[in-house]
C-alpha cells in the first residue's frame, strides 16, 4: 500500500489549524490575566480583607507542594468542561486576585508588588497561568465544535493530552510554589519590596 503523500494543501490546512489553537490560548491567558487583574484591583473593608485572609491563611495551613497541586488540580480539570470551563476558569481567576487584594489590604507592605508579577515574573505562576489557559482554550475549541455539530471523538486524544500536560505543570508548579514559601518563611529568600 502506498504512503499518502502530505500536499501542501494539507499542510497548509494544518498550520491553519495551529494558528488558531495558539490564538486561542493566547486570548485565553489574556483573559484570565485581565480578569485576575481586575479582581486584584477590589477595594476591600479592613474586617472583610482580615475575613477573607483568614479564611485563606486556613486553607492553606500545613499545605505541602503535593496539597497546592492537588488543589489547583480540582479547580483545573472543570476548565476544560466545554461551556462551563470558560466561565469557571475567568472565576477562578477574579477569585484568585480579590483574595490578593485582600491580603494586600491586611499587609499594606505588600501593596508594591504589582499583581500581575505573581503570574508572569514567578515560575510557578508562569505555569499555573499557562495550565489554566490550556484548560480554558480547550474549553472554547470544544464548545465551538459542539456549536457546529461536529463530532467530538477527535477531540478526546488532544484534550487527554493537554489535561496531561497542564497536571504535569501543576505538579511542578507546586512544588516550586512550596519551595518558594519555604524558603521565605525560613529568611533564605527574600523579596524586595
Amino acid at each position: 500500500m502506498r504512503p499518502i503523500m502530505r500536499t501542501p494543501i494539507i499542510r497548509a490546512g494544518r498550520d491553519i489549524f495551529m494558528l488558531q489553537r495558539w490564538l486561542v490560548f493566547v486570548v485565553s491567558m489574556l483573559a484570565f490575566s485581565g480578569i485576575y487583574l481586575y479582581g486584584s484591583t477590589w477595594n476591600h473593608t479592613q474586617e472583610d480583607a482580615q475575613d477573607i485572609t483568614d479564611e485563606f491563611a486556613l486553607l492553606v495551613q500545613d499545605i505541602d507542594g503535593l496539597g497546592i497541586f492537588m488543589h489547583n488540580v480540582g479547580l483545573t480539570l472543570p476548565m476544560f468542561v466545554p461551556f462551563i470551563g470558560v466561565l469557571w476558569g475567568n472565576t477562578i481567576g477574579w477569585a484568585t486576585g480579590f483574595t490578593l487584594s485582600a491580603i494586600v489590604t491586611v499587609r499594606p507592605e505588600i501593596e508594591s508588588i504589582h499583581p500581575l508579577s505573581l503570574l508572569y515574573m514567578t515560575p510557578f505562576g508562569i505555569m499555573e497561568l499557562t495550565a489554566y489557559s490550556l484548560a480554558i482554550s480547550r474549553s472554547i475549541l470544544l464548545s465551538v465544535s459542539m456549536l457546529k455539530k461536529k463530532s467530538l471523538r477527535p477531540e478526546i486524544r488532544p484534550t487527554l493530552i493537554e489535561v496531561g500536560i497542564a497536571a504535569g505543570l501543576l505538579l511542578v508548579a507546586g512544588l516550586i510554589e512550596y519551595y518558594m514559601i519555604e524558603l521565605i518563611e525560613s529568611g533564605h529568600l527574600v523579596l524586595n519590596i
